[in-house]
């Protein structure tokens, strides 16, 4: 099945609670339509130097960040297909860069250091990043239920509910059972509206008749300020 290997677009994030939750979507409901994956678990595992360059970065809120990790959409056997991807955002903009290969190898090759056994021009920038950090590792295993819409119209717009958002800092495996400690309250939802153009009216109207504004979350990035935490009350010592 083809894929999508390029993405360049606005990222705009909502904190909902359970109500708000519904009262998008219903008026969504003339616009858009859950995809065929309807409600999917996706497995990340994000890597990082070992003084936490990357997100520590992140968190500074620079006007260029950038990130690798690793993802599925189901827990994956070896020969089973995850993508490797590369996040980076410039001036707001979100640009996604991403490979698909057997879990296996991929796993191999981040074990060994040994590049990714493709040759492509994503394929070499992931490897230049890989390079650039040097001995990046496995630093957090994130993982939460989604529910992604499409626009009817044709358009690339695109909405994400993404509940029950759980991270761990061992088990760094794509085939593993979910658990971990959560991020969210049980009754929020992180919204995702994901667009290259302007965002529809009535989705415009809809946020403003409601009082709803966009908020920074990085899921990463709370990771590990409550990892952080938790090593200055004594827990994770190497955070």
């Amino acid at each position: 099945m083809a894929y999508q290997t390029t993405f360049k677009r606005y990222e705009l994030k909502y904190l909902l609670n359970r109500q708000e939750k519904e009262q998008i979507l219903l008026a969504m409901q003339p616009y858009m339509k859950l995809d065929d994956y309807g409600r999917t678990v996706i497995r990340n595992i994000y890597f990082d130097t070992d003084t936490f360059r990357l997100i520590r970065r992140s968190l500074e809120k620079p006007i260029y960040k950038e990130k690798l990790r690793i993802r599925s959409y189901k827990p994956v056997e070896t020969t089973d297909p995850v993508f490797v991807e590369i996040k980076k955002k410039y001036k707001s903009v979100v640009y996604k860069r991403r490979l698909q290969l057997p879990e296996k190898k991929v796993m191999e090759s981040f074990q060994t250091g040994e590049p990714l056994p493709v040759h492509s021009q994503i394929g070499n920038e992931i490897q230049y990043f890989r390079d650039y950090y040097e001995n990046l590792r496995p630093s957090v295993f994130l993982s939460y239920e989604r529910e992604a819409y499409y626009a009817l119209d044709g358009s690339d717009f695109r909405v994400t509910f993404d509940e029950n958002i759980l991270y761990r800092r061992t088990d760094f495996s794509l085939g593993s059972e979910i658990y971990g400690m959560a991020l969210l309250g049980e009754d929020q939802t992180l919204m995702e509206i994901k667009t290259s153009g302007g965002i529809p009216l009535w989705m415009s109207e809809t946020l403003t008749k409601h009082h709803l504004f966009k908020t920074s979350f990085s899921k990463y990035g709370s990771a590990y300020q409550r990892m952080l935490a938790e090593s200055l009350q004594g827990g994770y010592s190497n955070v």
